[in-house]
């Protein structure tokens, strides 16, 4: 399967939800915002939401500074 990931075409082995691509990516997902075919993705539907071929996934972390 290849997704868009941030502009990036990358290829994925099978089907897979939208929280374990945060996980293999090493981001928390508390700290992270996920658009997916350019809707935004609510936190708590990361585990129910399955990835398809050619999905464009935009993700934007969250950095706290002071």
């Amino acid at each position: 399967m290849t997704l868009t990931i941030n502009g990036e075409a990358r290829d994925l082995e099978g089907p897979t939800s939208l929280s374990a691509l945060v996980a293999s990516l090493g981001l928390d997902p508390r700290k992270v915002a996920v658009e997916r075919n350019l809707e935004i993705v609510p936190r708590s539907a990361y585990g129910v939401t399955a990835l398809c071929d050619g999905d464009r996934i935009e993700i934007v972390h969250f950095i706290g500074g002071g």
